[in-house]
């Protein structure tokens, strides 16, 4: 299973699927664990299948795998936790039977088999979540208008592997590799939280690399780790750009916002700029430079 290179992995799709040496091992034990199976690797046909980016982030934490005939797909969330998820997996799996069905089958009369989907989702962010640990999300939940036999129904596992309660889980128990991962996982957030908000690169290779080595040093992914350290390291650095720059992008767009919301007040309502940067939280500076601004010329109509 070799992933597509311009996609980065993360540890979790690394460690459970693209790994040469073992992430094939890794993946069905984690697959055994959920469905109470023993596949082996001489009985089992794994192949990778590619989620597209145009509906995608460029950070690869999903795994999509078609096992035999059953397309699985496991989905590793670290922010904030999402209800559209069942929304999310449908998008997937209707870009995904692109690449699976050919063109021309989609109008034969003859029917054409297609693998059946599975989705599961593993928590292992920061946010405290009060529901229980694990559960079924829906996509008919957020169905404007309710329907007791939904015609369009997509189903997804929801499990929180993190913190203490999450070792408990079945999946977690049942698979040796998942729990040295969540154990993993712990000593990255605890040497992640001792940084500020935006820390310099030197402390978060720092952080990284005093992770990696205590994990080792707990018998924690030792061959793993041992061998990928580094490549470990540059992935969580990336998935930590990846997440600033989302930050960033969201501050910036709220800022915007909040500048084009002072200047209506200024044009609607005549106030200063002091007051409707004031009412709106608009840096005062930024109102002034966009008043400053040349206006945009009308577009000619035709």
């Amino acid at each position: 299973m070799k992933a597509n290179q311009k996609i980065k992995s993360s540890v979790f799709a690394d460690l459970f699927c693209d790994d040469e040496k073992d992430g094939k091992k890794n993946f069905l034990s984690l697959y055994n664990a959920i469905h109470g199976t023993n596949l082996t690797l001489e009985n089992t046909k794994l192949e990778r299948k590619e989620i597209p980016q145009a509906i995608y982030k460029t950070f690869d934490s999903d795994i999509s795998v078609l096992v035999n005939s059953r397309l699985f797909v496991l989905i590793e969330h670290q922010s904030t936790p999402n209800e559209n998820m069942p929304l999310r997996c449908l998008e997937y799996y209707v870009h995904l039977l692109y690449g699976i069905v050919p063109a021309k089958a989609r109008y034969k009369k003859k029917l054409f088999k297609i693998p059946s989907p599975e989705f599961y989702v593993f928590y292992n962010g920061k946010t405290e979540i009060e529901s229980e640990r694990e559960r079924t999300m829906r996509l008919s939940d957020a169905f404007i208008e309710s329907q007791e036999d939904p015609t369009c129904e997509v189903k997804v596992k929801f499990a929180n592997i993190g913190g203490t309660n999450g070792k408990n889980l079945p999946v977690v128990k049942n698979c040796a590799i998942m729990k040295e991962y969540c154990e993993f996982m712990e000593i990255v957030a605890r040497h992640r939280s001792a940084l500020g908000t935006t820390p310099p690169d030197i402390e978060l290779i720092n952080c990284y690399d005093k992770a990696i080595s205590e994990a080792i040093e707990k018998g924690i992914l030792v061959d793993y780790l041992s061998r990928k350290a580094t490549e470990v390291r540059n992935m969580f650095f990336g998935e930590y750009d990846y997440d600033t720059d989302l930050q960033v992008a969201k501050e910036e767009a709220a800022e915007q916002k909040a500048v084009d919301d002072a200047l209506m007040l200024i044009k609607k309502y005549n106030a200063t700029p002091e007051s409707a940067a004031k009412d709106t939280d608009a840096p005062l500076d930024k109102v002034l430079e966009a008043l400053k601004a040349p206006a945009q010329p009308a577009t000619a109509r035709g």
